[in-house]
């Protein structure tokens, strides 16, 4: 098994505001995100708002990757570039994920948006509602491996409580090439997190642990490929996807999100699950 560093109260207490600048660029971009503006556009808001924090994103010090967000839309899982030439229409379906770092801690979050029009509506059609549920299951599912942590022993108990949550709803495909993972120091550590049951239950849960959950599903298959860019995710049968995550740290409490505006306080609570918030 490997090792892996768990936090002090203290150090939660910086990872924190990592978390909230990271949120609040994607709520920024959220806010911006209406049919006509390009995956570029919205990259350059995100990039603004953390360094209006002191932040800087922290997928720029990602080898070979030049911007702030990932920007996947439609068939596309994760990993997607942002580009001047990628202009978003209604009704498309976009993952935007997005960390920014401060005082040497991490935050790394995504959401789903559906694309609206200027107005704030969207196109009533089948495939449109079809992207909205998409959307929905998966953040139910990124909640549900939340609410998970909170009593888990093992971490697999998170995977185990995403899949069950998915397979509830229907038929959809939930990528196993691509998982969660620790964060701290570094945007990606220790340990794996699984969205999906496997063998191996996974360390075991105590306080001081932080992780980033993300669950990415697919409207059909979870075969996927990655594009000639050498980034870009794409499901094989073209099927719709979506991606959501936060960065959830384990209390003596119950669990904290650090990525979530309220540290997940509402959810938690409709969960009844404990909110381990600490403040500073």
């Amino acid at each position: 098994r490997s090792d892996f560093e768990l936090k002090t109260p203290e150090q939660f207490i910086a990872m924190r505001k990592a978390g909230l600048i990271t949120a609040k660029a994607l709520e920024a971009v959220r806010a911006a995100c209406v049919a006509g503006i390009s995956t570029l556009e919205l990259d350059r808001i995100a990039n603004e708002t953390i360094e209006s924090f002191g932040a800087h994103s922290n997928f720029q010090l990602v080898a070979g990757y030049n911007h702030t967000i990932c920007a996947s839309i439609n068939h596309e899982v994760v990993h997607g570039i942002p580009a001047e030439a990628r202009i978003l229409e209604a009704g498309d379906i976009l993952s935007v994920d997005c960390g920014a770092e401060i005082d040497g801690w991490n935050g790394d979050s995504a959401i789903t948006i559906i694309v609206p029009n200027a107005d704030g509506s969207v196109p009533e059609t089948d495939q449109v509602r079809q992207r909205i549920e998409l959307s929905r299951v998966t953040e139910g599912s990124l909640w549900a491996g939340i609410a998970a942590l909170a009593k888990a022993e093992r971490l697999n108990e998170v995977g185990a409580a995403i899949e069950d949550y998915i397979d509830a709803q229907g038929r959809y495909g939930i990528l196993e090439d691509y998982v969660g993972h620790g964060i701290g120091r570094n945007m990606h550590e220790e340990p794996p997190v699984y969205h999906f049951r496997t063998k191996d239950l996974g360390p075991k849960v105590t306080p001081g642990l932080a992780v980033a959950i993300e669950p990415m599903v697919t409207a059909g298959s979870n075969k996927t490929k990655v594009l000639a860019d050498g980034w870009t995710v794409v499901s094989k049968d073209s099927s719709a996807a979506s991606h959501w995550e936060h960065s959830v740290a384990v209390t003596e409490s119950g669990v904290w999100v650090l990525t979530a505006l309220d540290g997940g306080k509402a959810r938690l609570e409709a969960l009844g699950v404990p909110f381990g918030g600490l403040s500073a």
